[in-house]
């Protein structure tokens, strides 16, 4: 019995999911001196006069086990829950390596809610099989925690700008069914070269990785619905997950099966549904709580930050910024300064009730988990989506209907 228990916890691969659940030891980690030695946890309050928590949804692909790693350390809270996904380009060691790091977090291991996904999808961002992951990783972060009112996607080449007590502070006068997502109906050049053709992302039927391929017919736009289109980095509120997963209505599957032939379906699906969907439209807010610097032209993936945008970006009022090159000084500039984490250790929060020393980690012990204590980023935070909820309340951009520019569209895909 023991020893197929302890087959169970390695060989991760072999299930679809495997629980990084292990129960607190006396023995920890030796990079931990000093450590809880109480088997209990403490108890998470989720009901709604307790702090907000939320589902974070990390993935990457090869190579970037440890940006996952330190990007879950980053954002790290134990009223979160957590799924890791690593692409089917990364390899068995790799998927292997994480499991163990992410078991060696003392917190990590005591509140068992970090995830990670043994048998991976294949996620090509050009093309649909990005989407069928993201739904697949709500419906487990669903299943796993009947608690968390936000879900929020990163990809390993984003970091906080906040901590989690920020955001848990901010977000405590945020109404729970508001989903931060950024949006327009104004399609321009995207309606011809992205919308009008018809792709195919061999990943969704093909086990090894493969481009997606262009139809040699088009179809036209859509009348039956509207299309909305806008940046892929979401934070949808529980409900409107439910809706999709769930799918009680048929619109969100409706808008599935059209977009999984539309090239970026990331960038459309979300949007797209629920700006159609009548009981949701109303509960958008226009932003995606995102730092980014785009190129001029504008490429396909917006500007690497580094230590030259830092003091922009620590005054955006952004909750998170990308995209970085892996270890990048800047990292350790916003580690420091922001969230005053440690190398290899989880970002601090009113949680943490060990003592803070060069040879010992102050959350490898915990109080009160929910506890809130903001800093000084959390009053930036609050004044952006202070602004963003003004939006909400005169109905300006929430699920708009623009008028084309078709001259302009056509300038565009001509050219």
């Amino acid at each position: 019995m023991k020893s197929k228990k302890r087959k169970h916890g390695i060989l991760m691969y072999g299930a679809c999911l495997r629980k990084v659940r292990l129960d607190l030891t006396k023995s920890f980690n030796s990079s931990y001196a000093f450590s809880s030695n109480k088997s209990f946890r403490s108890i998470i309050g989720k009901r709604p006069n307790y702090p907000p928590s939320f589902a974070y949804y990390i993935y990457g692909s090869n190579g970037d086990t440890g940006r996952i790693f330190r990007l879950l350390l980053a954002v790290y809270h134990p009223r979160n829950q957590y799924l890791l996904h690593l692409g089917t380009e990364a390899s068995t060691v790799d998927r292997n390596w994480l499991v163990s790091a992410v078991k060696s977090v003392p917190a990590i291991r005591a509140f068992g809610n970090v995830d990670v996904i043994g048998k991976p999808d294949p996620m090509n961002y050009m093309g649909s099989s990005n989407i069928a992951a993201l739904l697949r990783a709500a419906a487990i972060l669903l299943k796993v925690d009947s608690g968390w009112n936000w879900f929020i996607t990163l990809s390993a080449t984003d970091y906080p700008l906040i901590t989690q007590d920020d955001l848990s502070h901010v977000f405590s006068s945020v109404r729970r069914d508001l989903s931060f997502i950024d949006h327009t109906s104004d399609l321009g050049w995207k309606e011809i070269q992205r919308i009008h053709p018809i792709v195919v992302d061999p990943g969704i039927y093909l086990a090894r990785k493969t481009q997606i391929f262009l139809a040699t017919e088009k179809r036209p736009t859509p009348d039956s619905f509207k299309i909305f289109t806008g940046s892929p980095w979401v934070t949808l509120s529980r409900s409107f997950l439910e809706y999709c997963v769930l799918g009680w209505d048929n619109l969100p599957r409706t808008l599935l099966m059209y977009f999984t032939n539309v090239m970026l379906s990331q960038e459309v699906y979300f949007h797209s549904v629920i700006c159609n969907a009548p009981e949701f439209k109303n509960t958008t807010i226009n932003g995606d709580l995102r730092y980014m610097i785009w190129d001029s032209p504008p490429k396909m993936e917006p500007h690497f930050l580094n230590m030259l945008d830092y003091d922009q970006m620590a005054q955006s009022g952004a909750a998170f910024a990308r995209q970085f090159q892996k270890d990048d000084d800047v990292l350790g500039m916003i580690d420091q300064r922001i969230l005053k984490r440690g190398r290899s250790r989880v970002t601090p929060g009113a949680w943490c009730s060990g003592r803070k020393r060069i040879w010992s980690d102050p959350c490898s012990q915990w109080g009160d988990v929910n506890a809130v204590k903001p800093g000084p980023q959390a009053k930036k935070l609050e004044e952006s989506i202070t602004n963003l909820l003004d939006d909400l309340t005169s109905l300006s951009r929430q699920c708009k209907l623009e008028d084309y520019d078709w001259q302009e569209m056509y300038l565009w895909a001509v050219f």
